[in-house]
């Protein structure tokens, strides 16, 4: 019989909680299939109330994390703390540097330093893993990773944050207003007091730019992802959006070609008929492109404490099982440097809406903007028409570069019969 595997878990907040609360409970079935026990041996957290049943169960306790990444009787840390950097790193250093594993569910910080700690572990001869960083419960990167190690993957898309799906959910769904469903949000504790973390596409982006680096084996680049939030979209625009056969989701992007890595987080009109338009409330589904395997769709709860412990407690299994893969997918020191391909660059179909005062000449002074810079419209929207009240007009169009667009609605705003900022969304071909 293999010793055990003694675990130690940094931060026992929701995750921390759940992670905990997975160990004990699940302890039979868990030696049951990796062959030894795996022992919660050791916990951190400044709160001492949050260790009642951990000192009770014999558990050590620590109100400073990092002596206990340098404990010798611990083989694995868990990092549930938080925060790109701070206490967080230096724990992930601090357990490195004393040949422990870490296990980590923080997203920010493996964004940021991930390529770092990741050659860190690589020379001490340990595992960085960080399969709950990304998409809560679903084993995303193991798949990337590992079930789709044969595929050369062209492009990984999904939505990653819960707390953007349910507000779209409900605006698309019940028609309501972006900052009332943002309220209900809070009071139901799915977004922070301050939520701009999540709407406006940080976390979103960060997840993105970890899944780019196992899909493409490349170098972690979270400063070149486009980042967008979902604060201007308006129950107008979902409503449009049925019309013309889309759904709003905030969705992470990211692909490869020879022009380069483009990824983007924003707000997109998809198809109706696109598998990811009905993932709803505040679900998460990642979708790969592979050239043997086509097309993978997974969806399931992005967050929360069982299924985030869930994905922790799968990278605890793989080190009781003695499974070792690179961090990223291929050895640091075999991470490619892709050059970004700027947002200006990016090609795509768009929906547009003005607010528009009817007046002679109006519609030939947008029509000519467009035309100056030579965007195609697809089709046009306009609402019944009152003297002297604005109505919307609404107008999609055929692919153009990101960079004629931007300018073609820069000249139309300060046409003088165009009482509001034009509001644009991106429509995607899935």
């Amino acid at each position: 019989m293999s010793k055990p595997l003694n675990v130690a878990i940094a931060g026992l907040g929701t995750i921390g909680g759940g992670t905990f609360k997975l160990l004990t409970e699940q302890a039979e079935i868990i030696e049951r299939r990796t062959g030894r026990a795996v022992r919660l041996a050791a916990v951190a957290d400044p709160d001492a109330s949050k260790m009642t049943d951990a000192e009770a169960g014999g558990v050590r306790c620590f109100d400073d994390a990092l002596p206990m990444a340098a404990d010798d009787g611990v083989d694995v840390v868990v990092e549930l703390i938080g925060g790109s950097g701070g206490i967080a790193k230096k724990l992930c250093e601090t357990a490195i540097a004393n040949s422990k594993h870490v296990v980590t569910a923080n997203k920010a910080m493996v964004a940021h330093h991930g390529t770092q700690l990741a050659k860190a572990a690589e020379d001490q001869g340990v595992s960085f893993n960080y399969e709950a960083a990304v998409a809560g419960g679903i084993p995303i990167i193991k798949s990337l990773r590992e079930g789709l190690a044969g595929n050369n993957i062209g492009r990984v898309y999904g939505i990653l944050n819960g707390t953007c799906n349910f507000i779209l959910s409900a605006m698309s769904e019940q028609g309501r207003e972006f900052e009332d469903v943002l309220k209900e949000c809070q009071e139901l504790g799915y977004a922070e007091a301050d939520p701009s973390f999540d709407i406006d596409g940080i976390d979103t982006a960060h997840k993105l730019a970890i899944l780019a680096s196992v899909s493409f084996g490349c170098e972690i680049n979270f400063d070149a992802v486009y980042t967008e939030g979902i604060r201007h979209v308006s129950p107008m625009d979902m409503q449009f959006a049925a019309e013309l056969g889309y759904r709003i989701k905030l969705l992470g992007t990211a692909s490869v070609s020879e022009r380069g890595l483009e990824q983007r987080v924003h707000p997109c009109m998809v198809p109706e008929t696109a598998p990811i338009a009905h993932v709803a409330g505040s679900l998460n589904a990642v979708v790969a492109d592979g050239d043997f395997v086509d097309t993978i769709v997974q969806e399931g709860h992005g967050a929360g404490a069982g299924p985030t412990a869930s994905a922790v407690c799968a990278d605890i299994i793989d080190i009781a099982r003695g499974l070792k893969v690179p961090t990223f997918g291929v050895p640091v020191g075999d991470l490619k440097t892709i050059a970004p391909l700027p947002m200006q660059r990016h090609v795509g179909a768009y929906y547009i809406r003005l607010m528009v005062v009817d007046k002679p000449g109006v519609f030939a002074d947008i029509a000519g903007a467009l035309q100056k810079h030579a965007v195609s419209m697809e089709s046009v929207i306009q609402r019944t028409r009152n003297p002297g009240e604005a109505v919307p007009v609404v107008m999609t169009t055929h692919e153009t570069e990101e960079a004629s667009m931007v300018e073609a609605l820069k000249e139309i705003a300060v046409v003088g019969a165009v009482v509001e900022e034009p509001r644009m969304i991106r429509i995607e071909s899935l």
